[in-house]
């Protein structure tokens, strides 16, 4: 069966559910599609012990509080539940189950979505599938690795139960990294091998924090910003390397005794991954390598020569109609964090409303750069 409508929004994570209600606000038809059967499930699948590194008073999408104290960290659960709650509140229409196979020009204009139910014949897409995708980036030596050294990716880490008993190599010391390999040093001798992204300076959970994060949120916001020589300086590093240490520091790893390596895995022998020149004898491999972006079900000419769309604020060069919200670096550093997720969608949405209403995009970009 195919239907036609205005707008096909891919993805009901918090950058989908944003536009969607930006969208119903603006008066516009659309439908947000996941191939989840629950709203959230994205975050109930990751490791146990996660929680946000952003207060809770700066958690909440676009008209609906995150319930919870102000100062506090919510969960994994609570915040999977908090998105589940946002769409219900506002009746978005999500349809849930639905795994988008691919997306190609439609015949006749406009856009063509092939899902596992539906066809979907649009003017409109928005892709929201996530910062970094959802598909894990593992070495190719990997596959070298001595079958009794138990491997999981950081997706499927969940608590050190999981770990075979001796020690663990965790590759990738960006924050998902580090606070694994912080967590499983309690339990298991730990080495966490990879570049040093670096780390916020202060205890996020402090008092003292209080009185800074208006500070970091803003620069988040408004100074690392792809308008900026700084932000676009940065853009390409956290993009490829992910974000600085935020709740954990280098001082917390030392602590609890574990081994750090700003090496990365050269080579295996004998079975063994090699770190700085040693083959490391390990049970268990902890890949905290983040994700690659996998966009081959899109078939049109988007990506750049660094595998990213090539876009500005989401709208996609050469593709009128096809916009993108939720990736890193989207305009600012906090395009990937719930901070920034609001304004990149309510952005998104209005070049989406000034389109269909015939207005010239490069007029409509020349007075935002004036404002």
């Amino acid at each position: 069966m195919t239907t036609h409508i205005e707008t096909v929004i891919i993805g009901a994570g918090q950058a989908g559910l944003s536009t969607g209600h930006h969208l119903q606000r603006l008066g516009r038809d659309f439908v947000i599609l996941d191939a989840n059967t629950r709203i959230g499930d994205n975050w109930r699948q990751q490791w146990d012990s996660l929680r946000l590194y952003s207060p809770a008073r700066y958690d909440g999408l676009p008209g609906l509080r995150f319930p919870a104290k102000p100062w506090s960290f919510p969960g994994k659960e609570e915040l999977a539940d908090y998105l589940e709650h946002y769409a219900h509140h506002f009746a978005l229409p999500v349809r849930l189950g639905v795994r988008v196979e691919s997306l190609d020009p439609a015949p006749d204009g406009g856009y063509q979505v092939s899902t596992s139910r539906d066809t979907y014949r649009c003017s409109n897409v928005v892709v929201a599938t996530g910062s970094f995708g959802r598909t894990p980036s593992i070495p190719d030596l990997a596959t070298r690795l001595d079958p009794d050294i138990l491997q999981l990716h950081s997706s499927e880490y969940r608590r050190p139960g999981q770990l075979r008993d001796g020690p663990v190599l965790v590759v990738g010391a960006s924050h998902s990294g580090t606070d694994i390999a912080h967590e499983v040093a309690l339990t298991h001798r730990t080495t966490l091998a990879g570049r040093d992204c670096g780390q916020i300076p202060l205890r996020i959970e402090t008092l003292h924090a209080r009185l800074v994060f208006p500070l970091i949120v803003f620069a988040w916001r408004h100074v690392l910003t792809r308008r900026t020589p700084i932000g676009r300086k940065e853009m390409p590093l956290v993009r490829v390397h992910g974000g600085p240490m935020v709740r954990v520091k280098r001082s917390d790893l030392a602590r609890r005794g574990v081994e750090r390596v700003t090496d990365r895995v050269e080579e295996v022998v004998d079975g063994r991954p090699v770190v700085a020149g040693v083959p490391r004898e390990v049970a268990n491999v902890v890949w905290a390598t983040g994700f690659r972006q996998t966009f081959d079900w899109i078939h049109l000419p988007i990506l750049g020569e660094d595998g990213w769309p090539v876009e500005m604020r989401g709208e996609v060069e050469g593709q009128p109609g096809l916009y993108f919200c939720g990736l890193s670096f989207q305009y600012s550093f906090s395009s990937m964090m719930l901070p920034g997720i609001g304004r990149d969608a309510a952005y998104v949405a209005d070049r989406i409303v000034d389109r269909v209403a015939g207005r010239d995009p490069a007029a409509v970009r020349r007075v935002d750069r004036a404002a």
